[in-house]
């Protein structure tokens, strides 16, 4: 027959009925749409965030310089490349004009030339430049916490030792987003006001920066190398237009990643409710089947119609998974509001869009070519029975295309991967899983079948039905076994989660953290946290800005790529110096210095971030600080307890390699909750180049992001759980008809309705309690993995809330899988006997 014939006899087939096909349609829309979906989403912040590169970063190229402004050969430089605009940006403390109320606060000077690309407004709908000299522009936050009247014209607001007056409501900032992390609300300056703050002084933590706009036909990546190679040891930060929130970016396409597997995940579990679902419809096809054999159709005929019957179906649930998918990222901007860092348009992104279709497409292929392939070389004789041995072969070329489609599936993912082995090792996990699953089937049904046979009926009938031929105790296995997994590791997650931020950090943390405290002051700042709160713990120690410029004998300069997890070449870093080893730190090689050590330099290092550079003990690693490069070799690594918010850095210098530098103290203040106030209130007029963080707006801030994470997450996850359902549908409808042939038996032989319903609740129930032991350890494994290893918290679950999960989830997939067999029992005996 010709394909044309083919196709003609497969849509009138389809157009009589297409029921047994809506599972698979069901499945392919939940996956595709959740990847093209989550594709969407990422692509179009990716593509605004490189759209609006220029504006995010404030420039065509931005050169950021740590503790220091650029010297005059530096900006002579810059000059010559285009347009310059100069910013320095700090932590201070606000405090409103009456000294009753202040704040920590994003102190931003700027000069005349702010902004070179973009708005800078107002609320009351200017456009605007820098502040004249002697006022500032707040943000609504700002307003907010000080109760300022923004009409009035005598309001004050003090920075250091400067009183500005408040000129106007930052309603668009363009460059925030370029500007990283935020733990205050942002005021504005006139560059030229900076210097009556007296906020900078040799030492203070501050960071300047320098953007350009470059003619037409300048190449930012070439302007770029020609600066640092006239100015090598400069230890700046270049960026150009082109990534300019390069942390947000990296976030946003990680996190994406993430999101895109789980959702891989889910489809490849809707892949095993297509391949059920494909058995139920041919199964309900048996007789057709039969009639084309009879009438002289060949195997590979029959192969094709039906296939052309799956393929369409397939096609159209892809389809409309992936309009859905197209149009879901505007849903999810209106309802994440702020959340997003930017708010894309619709736009249609074929990248994300052609990878969910491909993906559908050869799951169904890898899922649905099986039960095709059993089910053509079985006789017309066995399809005229209502019950047969399914168990049919699977040919070679069949068993090579289920193949090649699963390779092309793991070669997608990792083609399309930011990180292809983080991807391979999720696919790897995900596939380990249903081996797992499918292995601890197979031995249920050998249990089963190997245990005495009980004198109890109905418990005998329900190890029966785990064991007899044509039983779906593989499939019920591997869906009940997801489900109740997803179930227990979401549980565990969002739980380890919520303790850890409002158990473990908040009692191991500081009440506050000190930034910028004068060498000279730190005898009388300590005298005056120990007369507000006698019982104090201070915690005081060095702090610099530099940033790594060599390692292991390679220059930073000359690497194409970053290695893997090697965030600390990013920009600058905190340095510190002690003769005693930081409180937190484990030495896990090599050997601490003498506290009164003088030598060489000598460096310590974290173990993680040693290990993402290749190097131990006896390696040498160079740091600019201030233009001067120091380099020191590594006589330690440390393990550091990074989740009690103490003074931890990653690198700390021995004493002599980079004291000498101008530099102030940081401290950490642990006081009594009664005399937080006290000294919230003594130590920013005493003290007006500090900064106090409180501990609590950070928490705050991290509970945020970790909620949004987790929310995230568990969005993604739980269409993982919706195919797990899914399949759960897809097993107890591909055992139907035996399920139906074998309660009319039981009927014939005198069974009630309530017996065949229990011995079905007793297998379901001895399924969900063997499985609910498993889904447990599994759950939890897979939870701890999360919590440890991707946000490196301490595994705190609430055994109570993951238990209730647990038994929650096993109880409604038992009602469930109970309410999807009461059809069967109201089979009519005389059809299913007429048919045998």
């Amino acid at each position: 027959m010709t394909l044309a014939t083919l196709w003609r006899l497969a849509r009138r087939d389809l157009s009589a009925r297409i029921r047994g096909l809506r599972l698979l349609a069901v499945c392919l829309f939940l996956g595709v749409a959740t990847l093209a979906a989550i594709g969407s989403l990422t692509r179009g912040i990716t593509e605004e965030l490189e759209n609006r590169g220029q504006t995010v970063l404030g420039g065509d190229l931005q050169i950021a310089i740590a503790q220091r402004v650029a010297s005059d050969a530096e900006l002579a430089a810059f000059a010559r490349e285009g347009a310059l605009s100069q910013t320095v940006r700090l932590r201070a403390m606000a405090v409103s004009g009456d000294g009753a109320r202040n704040v920590l606060a994003e102190l931003k000077a700027v000069d005349a030339a702010y902004p070179l690309y973009g708005a800078f407004t107002l609320a009351d709908g200017r456009a605007v430049s820098a502040p004249p000299p002697g006022q500032i522009y707040v943000s609504p936050s700002l307003v907010d916490k000080f109760g300022i009247d923004p009409a009035a014209k005598d309001v004050e607001v003090r920075f250091g030792t400067a009183r500005l007056r408040v000129a106007g409501v930052i309603a668009g900032e363009p460059d925030r987003l370029g500007e990283g992390f935020a733990l205050g609300p942002v005021a504005v300056i006139n560059l030229k006001s900076l210097g009556d703050t007296a906020l900078i002084q040799p030492g203070s933590l501050f960071e300047s920066k320098y953007r350009l706009k470059l003619p037409a036909s300048a190449d930012p990546v070439a302007v770029a190398e020609r600066l640092k190679s006239a100015f090598p040891d400069g230890g700046w930060e270049v960026t150009d237009r082109s990534n300019g929130a390069p942390g947000t970016r990296r976030f946003i396409e990680r996190m994406g990643q993430f999101l895109t597997l789980v959702g891989l995940a889910s489809l490849v579990i809707a892949g095993i409710g297509v391949g059920n679902g494909v058995s139920s419809y041919l199964e309900g096809k048996r007789a057709g089947i039969a009639t084309l054999k009879v009438l002289g159709a060949d195997s590979g005929s029959i192969f094709r119609i039906y296939v052309m019957q799956i393929l369409a179906v397939a096609a159209s649930a892809v389809i409309a998974g992936l309009v859905v998918g197209a149009v879901a990222p505007m849903a999810i901007t209106a309802l994440a509001g702020d959340v997003l860092p930017v708010q894309p348009g619709f736009a249609i992104h074929p990248a994300p869009l052609a990878t969910s279709a491909a993906y559908g497409l050869l799951i169904t292929l890898a899922f649905a070519l099986p039960p095709l392939a059993r089910t053509r070389h079985v006789p017309a004789a066995g399809l005229l029975r209502a019950v047969f041995d399914r168990g049919g072969r699977i040919d070679v070329p069949t068993a090579a295309a289920v193949v090649i489609a699963i390779a092309a599936v793991v070669a997608l993912a990792a083609y399309s991967a930011r990180e292809p082995l983080f991807s391979l090792g999720f696919m790897a996990a995900a596939a380990g899983l249903l081996a797992l699953l499918t292995l601890i089937a197979w031995g249920i049904r050998l249990g089963a079948a190997r245990l005495p046979r009980p004198k109890a009926p109905l418990l005998r009938l329900a190890l029966t039905n785990l064991h007899r031929p044509g039983a779906q105790t593989g499939a019920l296995v591997v869906a009940l076994g997801l489900g109740l997994t997803l179930f227990v590791t979401m549980a565990t997650i969002q739980t380890s989660l919520t303790n850890e931020i409002r158990s473990t950090v908040p009692a191991r943390a500081p009440s506050f953290f000190v930034l910028d405290i004068p060498q000279v002051e730190r005898d009388r700042f300590t005298a005056l946290v120990k007369s507000k709160a006698p019982d104090a713990t201070i915690n005081m120690i060095p702090a610099l800005r530099g940033s790594v410029t060599a390692f292991g004998g390679q220059r930073v300069a000359d690497l194409t790529t970053l290695p893997e997890g090697a965030w600390v070449l990013r920009g600058d870093r905190g340095l510190t110096y002690s003769g005693a080893l930081p409180r937190g730190s484990t030495v896990t090689a090599g050997a601490w210095w003498p506290t009164n050590y003088s030598g060489p330099p000598l460096v310590s290092l974290e173990e993680d971030v040693a290990a993402s550079l290749s190097v131990g003990v006896g390696d040498s690693i160079a740091v600019n600080v201030l233009g001067v490069e120091v380099e020191a070799k590594i006589a330690s690594l440390r393990r550091v307890e990074w989740d009690n918010f103490g003074l931890n850095y990653v690198i700390v210098f021995a004493p002599g390699a980079i004291d000498k530098a101008p530099h102030n103290m940081v401290a950490t203040l642990t006081v009594p909750l009664a005399s937080e106030a006290a000294l919230g209130r003594a130590i920013p007029p005493a003290f007006p180049s500090s900064s106090m963080i409180e501990v609590r707006d950070v928490v705050s801030q991290i509970t945020t992001l970790l909620t949004q994470m987790a929310r995230a997450i568990a969005a993604a996850a739980s269409i993982a759980i919706l195919a797990g359902i899914a399949v759960l549908v897809g097993a107890i409808a591909a055992s139907r008809a035996r399920r139906v042939y074998d309660s009319v038996i039981l009927k014939l032989l005198g069974s009630t309705r309530a017996q065949i319903l229990g011995a079905q609740a007793i297998e379901y129930a001895l399924l969900s309690a063997v499985l609910a032991l498993l889904a447990l350890g599994l759950g939890m494994g897979a939870g701890w993995y999360v919590i440890t290893q991707l946000f490196d918290f301490d595994f705190a679950p609430d055994m109570v809330v993951v238990l209730a999960t647990l038994f929650g989830g096993a109880a409604i997939t038992f009602v469930f899988g109970m309410a999807s067999s009461l059809p069967i029992l109201a089979a009519k005996p005389a059809a299913a006997l007429r048919s045998l």
